[in-house]
C-alpha cells in the first residue's frame, strides 16, 4: 500500500509537472524543443493519411450500403463480434414484389409474363450487387479499417509517448536553467568577504552554504537532463520509423485500390450483360405482344461483351456505331435521294442526343428535333431512313424516340 501510494505522489508529480511545462510553452513563457522538418513532414504525412483513409472508407461504406440504420446494425454487430445477418438487396427485393406481382396479375397475361422477365433479371442483379458488397468489404474495407484499428492506433500512441519525453525534456532544461543562475548569484554573494567585527557574521556562511547546496541542485538537474534526452532521443527514434512505415501502407491500400476496381469492373460487366439479356428477351416478344408495332426496333447497338474473363477486364460498353459495315453492299451503293419513302410505315421520332453524320449517307441529327423515319427491307435494323426537309439520310436508332 505504501509502494502503491508512493508511485501514485511520484506520476501525480510527473502529470503536474507536464501540464505546468505545456501550459508555459502555450503561453510562450518557455522554450520548446523542436522536431527536425523530416520528422514533422513524417507527422503531417501521417496525419494526411489517416485523415483522407477515414473518409475514403465512410465514402465506401456508404456506397456500398446507402442506408444509414443498415450500417449502423451492421457496425454494432461487428462490435458485439457476432455474424451480420443476411440482408435482401434492393434488387432481390424488388424481383420479389415483381414475381409476386405477375402471380396475382397473371402469370400467363403478356404483362404477367414481362413481370417474370423482369423479375429474373433483376434477381440476377440483387445477386450480383451481394457478391460485389461482399468481395468490396473483405478486399478494400477490411485492410483500410485494419489500418485505422491497429497501426494508427499504434502510431498515435507512441506519438503521446513522445510528446511525454519531450514535456520532461523541456521540464529538465527549464530546472537545470534555473539552478545554474540560482548557483551562479549565491556564488556571487558568497564571494564577499566577511567583516569579522560584524556581532553576526552567518550571512557569509549562509551563502557558503547556499552555493553548495545550488551545486548539489545543478548536478542533479544534469543528469536527470541526460537521461531525459536518451529517453527522448530512443522514443523519437521508435516514432520515426513508424511514421517511415506509412509507404508501405500506401503500397498495401494502393493494392487493395486494384481489387476494389476488379470487383467493381466485374460487377458492373455482369449488370451490363443481364440486362443485355434481358432487353433481347423483351424485344423478341414484343413483336408478339403488340402485333402492329414498327418495323425498327430500338434495341441498342451493343458489341458483345469480352470472351476473357469479367474478372480481367472492363464491359464493352455501347459505342455510336460508325457507316461502315452497317448494310449489306448493294444497300450502300444505292443512292438515298433516288429512294422513296414507303406508302405506308412512316414515323415521327424525336431525336434524343446530337449526332454528327460519319459520311454523306448520314444524317446529322440535333437534340429534340423531330425527323421522318422509316425502313428499307433488308436494311441493317439498327439504322433507319430519316428526312428533314429535303434532306434524307441514315440514321441511328438509339438516337431516336419513335412516337406514334
Amino acid at each position: 500500500m505504501d509502494f502503491n501510494m508512493k508511485k501514485l505522489a511520484s506520476d501525480a508529480g510527473i502529470f503536474f509537472t507536464r501540464a505546468v511545462q505545456f501550459t508555459e510553452e502555450k503561453f510562450g513563457q518557455a522554450e520548446k524543443t523542436e522536431l527536425d522538418a523530416h520528422f514533422e513532414n513524417l507527422l503531417a504525412r501521417a496525419d494526411s493519411t489517416k485523415n483522407w483513409t477515414e473518409r475514403i472508407l465512410r465514402q465506401t461504406e456508404v456506397l456500398l450500403q446507402p442506408n444509414p440504420s443498415a450500417r449502423v446494425e451492421e457496425f454494432l454487430y461487428e462490435k458485439l463480434d457476432r455474424k451480420v445477418p443476411s440482408r435482401v438487396t434492393n434488387g432481390e427485393l424488388l424481383a420479389q414484389y415483381m414475381a409476386e406481382a405477375a402471380s396475382e396479375l397473371g402469370p400467363d397475361t403478356p404483362y404477367g409474363k414481362t413481370l417474370i422477365k423482369v423479375s429474373e433479371a433483376e434477381k440476377r442483379l440483387g445477386a450480383a450487387e451481394r457478391d460485389f458488397i461482399h468481395t468490396a468489404s473483405l478486399s478494400f474495407l477490411t485492410p483500410l479499417r485494419n489500418f485505422l484499428e491497429g497501426d494508427w492506433k499504434t502510431i498515435s500512441k507512441e506519438r503521446r509517448l513522445l510528446q511525454n519525453r519531450r514535456l520532461d525534456l523541456d521540464a529538465c532544461k527549464a530546472r537545470l536553467k534555473k539552478a545554474k543562475a540560482a548557483e551562479a548569484k549565491a556564488t556571487c554573494e558568497g564571494d564577499t568577504v566577511p567583516d569579522f567585527q560584524e556581532t553576526r557574521p552567518r550571512n557569509y556562511i549562509l551563502s557558503a552554504s547556499a552555493s553548495a547546496l545550488w551545486n548539489d541542485e545543478v548536478d542533479k538537474a544534469e543528469q536527470e537532463l541526460r537521461v531525459a534526452q536518451t529517453e527522448f532521443d530512443r522514443q523519437a527514434e521508435v516514432t520515426r520509423l513508424l511514421l517511415e512505415g506509412i509507404s508501405s501502407t500506401h503500397v498495401n491500400h494502393l493494392r487493395c485500390l486494384h481489387e476494389f476496381v476488379k470487383s467493381q469492373t466485374t460487377y458492373y460487366a455482369q449488370c451490363y450483360r443481364h440486362m443485355l439479356d434481358l432487353q433481347k428477351q423483351l424485344g423478341s416478344s414484343q413483336g408478339t405482344i403488340f402485333p402492329g408495332t414498327f418495323v425498327g426496333t430500338t434495341e441498342p447497338a451493343s458489341p458483345p461483351l469480352s470472351s476473357t474473363s469479367p474478372t480481367t477486364t472492363a464491359a464493352t460498353m455501347p459505342v455510336v456505331p460508325t457507316g461502315t459495315g452497317l448494310a449489306p453492299p448493294e444497300e450502300a451503293a444505292l443512292c438515298l435521294e433516288e429512294v422513296a419513302p414507303p406508302a405506308s410505315g412512316t414515323r415521327k421520332a424525336r431525336v434524343l442526343y446530337d449526332y454528327e453524320a460519319a459520311d454523306s449517307s448520314e444524317l446529322a441529327l440535333l437534340a429534340d428535333e423531330l425527323i421522318t423515319v422509316y425502313s428499307l427491307p433488308g436494311m441493317d435494323p439498327d439504322w433507319l431512313i430519316g428526312e428533314r426537309g429535303n434532306k434524307k439520310g441514315k440514321v441511328p436508332v438509339t438516337y431516336l424516340e419513335l412516337l406514334s
